[in-house]
């Protein structure tokens, strides 16, 4: 459970999308204009009352080349702060090299160090043949399988990314967006109900959001199937500002607290 609290904010994120082209292209284009380089927004994760953890999300500098192809190397990293770094310490990065024309990722990368628990692993994604290539850097039994994933499939960090190119202004509150996702493994689809606008708070400040609420199924972790809630600045950059989760023991908030490099200008409650 205790990788959930950190993780499973993001997880929700999943997305993925449609259509195909030949070897060598963008398998599809999605122009956007939400997000560019050298982006970083940080985050303070609360469990109850107390300061658990801290995240960060950052785009680099400057483009990769993965396949062939320009990317984002985008970053979300997370550590335990206080009491809890004591008890659980924390050390996680997930990474992924997005592909700019098509926000798809190319490459994926986890290295999570948790108290008791490590796992590095680099998964490189065919998205011509929707195919995963899934390796386990585990120093004493590495393995390498294929995977079949679902077409214009998204993992962790590029849905974070993806989701920033959605047409919020266009949806009704109750609206569903269905969503093949893979994670860890596995293959799924992710159902995410749009609830309209809110103005929430941060310790950046008030934020003017979208909010969407991820269906979650029957678990032991989240209370509920509309456990987690998640917020989306009501602006083009449609950063993730505010995420809460209510779990059978206790609630995880993650809130963001500062922010450097974004295209446009924030939509602040004056």
């Amino acid at each position: 459970m205790r990788r959930w609290i950190y993780a499973a904010p993001f997880a929700l994120l999943l997305l993925a999308a449609q259509s195909a082209t030949g070897p060598g292209e963008a398998v599809r284009y999605l122009p956007q204009a939400s997000f560019g380089r050298g982006e970083v927004i940080n985050y303070k994760v609360h469990y109850g009352l107390i300061n658990a953890a801290e995240a960060t999300v950052e785009t680099s500098g400057a483009l990769e080349r993965v396949a062939d192809r320009p990317c984002y190397k985008a970053t979300v990293s997370g550590r335990t702060i206080g009491s809890f770094d004591f008890f659980l310490r924390i050390r996680d990065q997930w990474r992924a090299y997005i592909d700019t024309t098509s926000i798809l990722p190319l490459r994926a990368q986890r290295d999570i160090t948790e108290k008791g628990y490590h796992k590095k692993e680099t998964v490189d994604f065919d998205q011509i043949r929707d195919v995963a290539d899934v390796q386990d850097h585990n120093k004493e039994n590495p393995t390498r399988t294929s995977v079949k994933v679902a077409n214009n499939c998204l993992e962790l960090v590029s849905g974070f990314y993806y989701l920033r190119t959605l047409n919020l202004e266009r949806m009704h509150p109750g609206d569903m967006v269905r969503m093949p996702a893979y994670f860890d493994g596995d293959n799924f689809l992710l159902e995410v109900v749009y609830k309209g606008r809110e103005a929430v708070e941060t310790k950046a400040g008030t934020v003017r959001a979208f909010k969407l609420v991820p269906k979650m199924p029957a678990n032991k972790i989240f209370k509920g199937e509309n456990a987690i809630s998640v917020y989306l600045s009501d602006d083009r950059n449609k950063i993730p500002v505010l995420f809460q989760a209510e779990l059978f023991v206790g609630a995880v908030k993650v809130d963001m607290y500062q922010y450097r490099g974004l295209r446009s200008r924030l939509n602040m409650v004056r």
